[in-house]
């Protein structure tokens, strides 16, 4: 069995953006690309992705191409000590969401959906305050386009890396 998932790598200059802070406060930085997730890590098997693969590809095709905006920094605190750019919730996001969530997908929805690049995680008290609050106080302000999303999958050492890659709008 391998770990799977499925993400939007948005824009070279939101990645770069998202990467200097990462560096700094993300333990996983090293670990995957700054992305917005659109199903948390699943295991199966190769037969369970074969089969997955073409539905992923109907609901690409499906799929318009669309804009994402990110307009500031926001927390999942107290849950977890996590600081993230806030992806503002769109319908195309939250359908695509939904969409890999029923049958024939693995069932394993943990959290709400929340559209989001995290920047910090795995903060100790008074670390998570200083970055919260500093990034806080930073302007945010971004527009992308979405035209895919990935079927990644992790290897042995812990990094993801791409399956497949899944173009928008065939059909939409």
């Amino acid at each position: 069995m391998t770990n799977y998932g499925i993400a939007i790598f948005p824009s070279k200059t939101i990645q770069d953006d998202a990467n200097a802070l990462r560096k700094r406060y993300d333990p996983h930085y090293a670990l995957i690309t700054p992305h917005i997730t659109l199903k948390e890590k699943f295991s199966a098997d190769d037969d369970t992705i074969e089969a997955l693969i073409p539905e992923l590809d109907r609901i690409a095709s499906k799929t318009a191409p669309f804009k994402i905006h990110i307009n500031k920094v926001s927390t999942f605190a107290p849950v977890t000590n996590t600081v993230y750019m806030k992806v503002d919730p769109i319908k195309q996001l939250e359908d695509l969401h939904q969409k890999m969530h029923e049958e024939p997908f693995p069932q394993n929805v943990k959290y709400q959906f929340v559209p989001h690049i995290t920047v910090a995680q795995k903060l100790g008290e008074d670390e998570y305050s200083d970055v919260y609050g500093s990034l806080g106080m930073k302007h945010i302000a971004y527009e992308d386009v979405v035209d895919r999303f990935h079927l990644l999958y992790q290897l042995e050492n812990g990094t993801w890396t791409v399956y497949e890659t899944f173009q928008f709008g065939s059909e939409a």
